[in-house]
């Protein structure tokens, strides 16, 4: 709680669109798991506004160093503000957690103690206007890349090119949706007389779906989420980074992942049980940590969080 509050008093400086971002998920917990020691080294792989690293280094403190990795820049433009205090025991890398060993190897940043992956889409990105993360701005360009800078099909480009198929083995595994045969079957549709441009273009080819039908949440949303999750191959990251994360701990170091998506946890899973069986890392959570319900009702955004750390023997 102390912590959380903490936090909370330092996002009362930030721009209104940004303060959410400051509101880190399961932040006691991770902080507990992780149990940094002072002058020690951590890595926050998913740096975002910096809510999980401002614990980490008040808890590494006084050398402890933090390496804060992220893909968007305006994220870490954002961090560097939050870190501000502890600028001079930071360094910042604008690049994919998946790259951690070439990370590592130009910034000859020392040993970990200490792993931290954050997997939630901040308020940072659903806030840009320009990115196409959210339906609520009806006129966003449908862009969904974390990182522009570096080329990439956009979530238009996919929308306009994929075949029926592809569509919908992208809507049904990543966004869990059951109308998803339907939904690329109406994105097919809509894009043979005009091309997907900006995120109205996709509500209104899901609604066309949902018309009559009553959801608990926006139609569109698990079609934008399995979207999104395609443009950055957020899976095929995550599958890269959790070993190349384990190989980086010390002895003794820890390795924690926060997950909002069930097949992200079940990968985290399976990789944590694979090397505890392998005699690699011993789990620390037999279940993933879930928020309380004090949290979720001060952050919904944190209500499918699920916490998983393992420790390198």
């Amino acid at each position: 709680k102390e912590l959380a509050g903490s936090m909370l008093a330092r996002s009362s400086s930030l721009p209104d669109t940004d303060r959410r971002a400051h509101i880190p998920v399961l932040l006691s917990e991770t902080v507990t798991l992780l149990d940094p020691k002072p002058n020690e080294h951590c890595i926050d792989a998913t740096v975002g506004g910096g809510g999980h690293a401002v614990a980490l280094l008040e808890r590494t403190a006084p050398d402890g160093r933090l390496l804060a990795i992220d893909l968007d820049q305006r994220a870490l433009d954002i961090a560097a503000l939050t870190l501000k205090a502890f600028s001079s025991r930071v360094t910042f890398v604008n690049d994919a957690f998946d790259h951690l060993s070439s990370i590592l190897q130009k910034t000859q940043f020392p040993q970990p103690s200490c792993i931290i992956a954050d997997l939630g889409l901040s308020s940072i990105e659903l806030a840009d206007e320009s990115r196409g993360f959210s339906f609520q701005y009806h006129d966003s360009p449908l862009d969904m890349r974390f990182d522009a800078s570096h080329g990439g099909l956009t979530a238009a480009d996919l929308l306009n090119t994929a075949r029926e198929g592809e569509l919908t083995q992208i809507i049904s595994t990543y966004g869990e949706e059951r109308q998803a045969r339907t939904i690329a079957r109406s994105i097919v549709e809509t894009r043979s007389r005009t091309k997907f441009i900006t995120t109205d273009d996709l509500v209104q080819a899901v609604l066309r779906v949902y018309r009559g039908r009553h959801t608990k949440i926006n139609p569109a949303t698990k079609t934008f989420q399995a979207l999104r999750i395609a443009v950055n191959d957020e899976f095929g990251r995550l599958e890269r980074f959790l070993p190349r994360a384990l190989d980086t701990l010390a002895p003794g170091g820890r390795l924690a992942v926060i997950s909002f998506h069930s097949l992200e946890d079940r990968t985290v899973k399976r990789f944590f049980r694979e090397r505890a069986a392998q005699g690699v890392v011993t789990i620390l959570t037999k279940h993933p940590v879930t928020p309380s319900f004090a949290e979720v009702t001060n952050n919904p955004r944190s209500r499918s969080a699920k916490l998983r750390v393992a420790v390198r023997k």
